[in-house]
């Protein structure tokens, strides 16, 4: 009895459904909406961090203004993470090292030869100096320019140490064979003459540097250039890896 009213049942809603059409509109009416919401896996939508990966663009190292572009001599080493915008020029022997910004936008900068830029140092240039002088920051060579400093619209000349989180404001000269000493500040317009060693802030006269004082500020800047070559190499197309590869190749006796 109970197989008897199961078929018939069956044979109800199958005649139902084919003969009454508003059934058969409305069961095809939610399986659409039913396939609408459930997305393929082809439409889902990347995570988020993957997103954000994706709109990564990365730093450029280089960045022109106007019809000024960034010069960099061929043997210089300027860090992956540095920022040159506009009228800045890095000269033979000279490095930039990482974090550091040099922007000339208003006015010229100039890295010296063999003279070097430490980590996070901020130069720039304003459109005029109060002294008189060129606006643009100069550095010569052989000099060296300690970590975190800031540089505005002033010359150094050659064979010099600025200290670190030293700032040298617009206007400001510091002469051959000169120091300044970590932390110091060099208000607007002030001299630091030959020879002589400075501290403070502001920055005031402390004592006359000894000859071995003198000697030894170019020895410091080379040091820094023969360190830099170092860095230099791991720049290459291929970095130094292929001289590892070279000497496993040799010692397997691989002659490809």
């Amino acid at each position: 009895m109970a197989g008897a009213l199961t078929r018939l049942s069956g044979r109800t809603l199958r005649s139902a459904l084919t003969t009454h059409s508003p059934f058969r509109r409305l069961l095809s009416a939610e399986s659409a909406a039913a396939a609408a919401a459930s997305p393929s896996p082809s439409t889902v939508a990347p995570p988020s961090d993957d997103r954000a990966k994706w709109d990564y663009r990365g730093q450029r190292r280089i960045i022109p203004l106007g019809q000024w572009l960034p010069k960099i001599a061929v043997d210089a080493y300027v860090a992956p993470n540095v920022v040159l915008a506009g009228q800045v020029t890095v000269c033979d022997g000279a490095s930039v090292w990482n974090g550091s910004v040099l922007r000339g936008d208003f006015n010229k900068i100039t890295v010296g030869f063999c003279s070097n830029v430490q980590e996070r140092c901020v130069l720039h240039a304003a459109w005029s100096s109060p002294t008189g002088l060129p606006a643009e920051t100069f550095i010569e060579r052989y000099v060296t320019i300690g970590a975190n400093s800031l540089l505005r619209s002033c010359t150094i000349e050659p064979e010099c140490i600025i200290g670190q989180h030293s700032i040298l404001m617009e206007g400001s000269l510091v002469e051959t064979n000169s120091i300044l000493e970590a932390g110091s500040i060099l208000p607007p317009g002030r001299l630091i003459p030959t020879g002589e060693l400075w501290a403070g802030s502001p920055a005031r006269f402390v004592r006359k540097l000894t000859y071995d004082e003198i000697k030894e500020i170019p020895q410091l800047a080379v040091a820094i250039n023969d360190l830099m070559q170092s860095h230099f190499s791991e720049f290459l197309p291929y970095s130094t890896v292929y001289l590892e590869v070279e000497k496993l190749k040799k010692s397997l006796g691989i002659h490809i």
